[in-house]
């Protein structure tokens, strides 16, 4: 080859290959050793002209590279008006990456809105599983809200029967999830199912939980069923951190952003989210707003990356205690409190709704003088919980609903201007959900659920201690909650039923039980 055609071809790989790494791997043709498409597919934050939509190509999912032996697959998409795809409208190409773990995040624009589409994927001869794609209605368009929120699904304890209900709920438009998609422990025996490594910590060990989580069949069908909108909570990194604090508070700060990092770049990877990646993975930013026409607009939060540690030790403790009550303590940080506050303030829409992942309201365990609260929610942080009540009392008063999971049972509270004060005011709603599959089987009631400290706690209107999730139906007048319960989870196969419904009505404050 003469030398001035090596430097042109050189010069031609450079400029097509910019932002795709050596491209000469890139492979139209790969090598499978398996079916790829072993994760499923998913769709996730609408908007009125698209979603983003999701898949990992991964033949063999837990091993370190999925099995591609670091191949760049292009791999094709499609979406269009009917399942058969006969009406294809929208189609591309995407070349997964072994350093993005091979996952296809696809942002599909100029779709119409307020309308239902289908998905898949192609690599090589593989066909993926069908997906389905909603867009979100116009700006300003009073429509009708359907969706469902679930929480924690810690595989070991538990099969994912709730997703086998909420995939075949009837009008189902949107799923929010609300943390701890996949838990960080080691394996522990007697248990239904058995995690496949120890406790996880390094990149490849989070993709390798998130790849035997995603690889449940009843969790394939409920993202394929309708968009998600998930945020996380802690598991997804370590049990109760607080910003860059581990739960034994035993590493160093560098070697929990490094672990955070890891965390947080495989949860990108395995999600349908819109979310810009950053110049380090341990400060990817979550919060972002899906709008739902004028009828909704999610608030989604992230309690976790920018909060102060636990006041007292963390766990449930007596308070005051130490610097529980500073003001100083906070728990979305200043930046996610002025942007949620601005977005509270700007939103037209008849519903504010916190995609929030711990207990808002708190709850006092003892009877009498005594207050013992838990640290880890936000009764853990009363100064900035008295920040947002006042927000929402400013901003949007009996029409903000907070969405919460983390504890593994289900609560109806009412949002309060001061808690545990006569004086206090009704001024919005929260609907904790319970786990997929966290804590087993659960029981009816919470041991601490009784006469006296309901007493205490008239804010807590009413609880159940089993699995399931909750399904939401909206309208711009009245918003109707229906906890859809799951009694066993330790066999495959329960039935579902309909635990308790409540209503809340814009403009009025309080929750009436149906």
């Amino acid at each position: 080859m003469e030398r001035r055609d090596f430097l042109s071809d050189i010069a031609f790989y450079s400029a097509v290959s910019v932002g795709v790494p050596n491209m000469w791997r890139v492979t139209t043709r790969p090598k499978l050793a398996d079916y790829p498409f072993t994760l499923g597919v998913a769709s996730g934050d609408p908007t009125p002209t698209g979603a983003v939509i999701w898949t990992r190509l991964a033949p063999k999912p837990l091993d370190p590279d999925g099995g591609l032996e670091g191949q760049r697959i292009v791999t094709a998409w499609q979406v269009a008006e009917d399942e058969q795809f006969t009406k294809v409208v929208r189609q591309g190409n995407v070349t997964t990456a072994p350093e993005l773990s091979n996952t296809a995040h696809v942002d599909v624009t100029g779709l119409q809105s307020d309308r239902w589409y289908f998905y898949r994927f192609s690599a090589g001869d593989a066909m993926s599983p069908i997906g389905r794609l909603r867009t979100t209605p116009a700006a300003g368009a009073a429509t009708p809200l359907r969706f469902g929120f679930a929480s924690c699904q810690h595989y070991e304890q538990g099969y994912y029967t709730a997703y086998e209900h909420l995939a075949k709920e009837s009008r189902l438009e949107l799923i929010v999830h609300l943390g701890d998609y996949i838990y960080e422990y080691g394996p522990t025996d007697g248990r239904v199912r058995r995690y496949g490594s120890a406790e996880v910590r390094t990149v490849d060990q989070y993709r390798a939980r998130y790849a035997q989580t995603k690889a449940d069949p009843l969790l394939q069908a409920a993202h394929a069923a309708a968009p998600w909108v998930v945020t996380w909570d802690d598991h997804e990194v370590d049990n109760n951190y607080a910003a860059s604090v581990g739960e034994l508070g035993m590493e160093s700060d560098e070697q929990m952003r490094i672990r955070r990092a890891a965390g947080y770049q495989a949860w990108w990877e395995h999600m349908p989210v819109r979310v810009p990646r950053v110049r380090s993975w341990g400060d990817l930013n979550i919060t972002r707003r899906i709008e739902w026409g004028a009828t909704a607009s999610f608030h989604v939060l992230d309690t976790r990356q920018y909060r102060s540690d636990q006041a007292c030790g963390d766990g449930n403790q007596n308070v005051p205690c130490g610097d529980w009550n500073s003001s100083e303590r906070t728990l979305l940080g200043t930046a996610q409190e002025q942007w949620l506050d601005a977005g509270l303030e700007a939103s037209r829409a008849r519903w504010q709704v916190l995609a929030n992942q711990v207990r808002v309201a708190p709850f006092d365990e003892r009877a009498g003088a005594d207050v013992r609260v838990h640290m880890d929610a936000w009764s853990g942080y009363p100064a900035a919980l008295d920040r947002l009540m006042t927000s929402v009392a400013n901003r949007a008063p009996n029409r903000t609903v907070a969405l919460t999971g983390d504890i593994h049972s289900s609560w109806v509270n009412e949002l309060r201007t001061q808690f545990h004060r006569p004086e206090g005011k009704a001024i919005g709603a929260e609907f904790v959900g319970t786990s997929i599959s966290s804590g087993g089987d659960g029981s009816d009631a919470f041991p601490n659920w009784n006469d006296n400290t309901r007493a205490e706690n008239p804010q807590c209107i009413w609880h159940n201690g089993r699995r399931g999730y909750v399904i939401c139906d909206v309208g711009t007048d009245q918003w109707k909650a229906s906890y859809r319960v799951v009694p066993v989870v330790s066999r495959p196969g329960g039935e579902v039923n309909t635990a308790a419904e409540f209503i809340v009505q814009n403009g009025r404050p309080g929750v009436t039980k149906v």
